[in-house]
């Protein structure tokens, strides 16, 4: 007895992707450790052309970087040929501000100065992050290019940038739990509040301590929307409604001062999510980044 095989006709409709985890783009100190190595986790589709990239910053409260989170954004990204790079960077409370911004940036110039290595356009560079790395994203995007906390390797390179993406970030460290009840309020000010770790440190570790207003210049430095001029990069914010982490009136506030200087933004509000929820891995909100970035091709 014979049997027929069933036939599959297969349309190429998309390209593999590559993965090339632990790739090293800095080396860096910490309390802890005299050097560092940082990575970067790249998704490059198998493409025979220059892409556009996007440097993908996650989140963690300051105190964490975990650069594997997040995948289905990152891997719809590079199935619609972008080159995508996930870092970690230094975090609390072995590192503060601004040390993982210099991070980022590092990262950005990394990237660039790799181009022709990982198949990278070097003139169309973007970054996407999320909760802390949304405030990390939001400091590239508004010191775009400029020497601000620009050390690390490949200085000859700029870390320059098209346009970023800003997924429930903080923009005023002071104010992160703005609208919510007293008592949260409070204990965002604490000492031990991660924002104030992140900023003034634990004796111990790197700094003198105290809840973030205790040092009211300190945190005014720390904060994006101090930096913007009307050379910032174009930003895309998003905020759920139900975030009970960070305050939707956090992206608001830095959409307002950019939208003022003159700068592109746009922000989206997104009813009924809460921080990095389920709502965030739904292809309505990756096709709105998707279409941002696109525009800036």
């Amino acid at each position: 007895m014979y049997f027929e095989s069933k036939v599959l006709n297969v349309e190429l409709k998309r390209a593999k992707i590559h993965y090339i985890p632990d790739v090293v783009y800095s080396q860096v100190s910490t309390f802890e450790k005299p050097v560092q190595p940082l990575q970067m986790d790249l998704l490059i589709p198998a493409v025979n052309k220059k892409l556009p990239a996007v440097i993908f910053v996650t989140g963690g409260s300051f105190i964490s970087a975990n650069r594997a989170r997040m995948p289905q954004l990152r891997m719809f990204l590079a199935e619609n040929n972008f080159v995508v790079g996930s870092i970690n960077y230094r975090t609390a409370p072995n590192s503060k501000f601004p040390a993982p911004i210099e991070d980022v940036k590092s990262a950005i110039r990394f990237l660039k100065a790799s181009a022709q290595n990982f198949n990278v356009d070097a003139e169309k560079v973007f970054v996407i992050g999320d909760s802390a790395g949304g405030y990390l994203t939001a400091f590239a995007a508004v010191t775009n290019g400029d020497k601000i906390f620009n050390v690390g390797a490949n200085l000859n390179y700029s870390s320059k940038i098209l346009a970023a993406v800003d997924l429930y970030g903080i923009s005023d460290l002071a104010r992160i739990a703005e609208n919510f009840p007293e008592n949260i309020q409070a204990a965002y000010n604490m000492p031990g509040a991660m924002a104030s770790i992140f900023v003034n440190g634990i004796p111990v570790f790197t700094g003198t301590g105290g809840g973030i207003l205790e040092n009211p210049e300190m945190a005014a430095r720390a904060n994006p929307i101090n930096y913007i001029t009307k050379n910032s990069a174009p930003m895309l914010l998003m905020h759920g409604t139900a975030d009970n982490i960070v305050s939707p009136a956090q992206t608001d506030l830095i959409f307002q001062v950019l939208r003022n200087v003159g700068v592109e933004a746009e922000r989206y509000i997104v009813p009924n999510a809460n921080h990095s929820d389920d709502y965030w891995a739904q292809e309505e909100i990756f096709r709105v980044i998707l279409d941002f970035l696109k525009k800036y091709i």
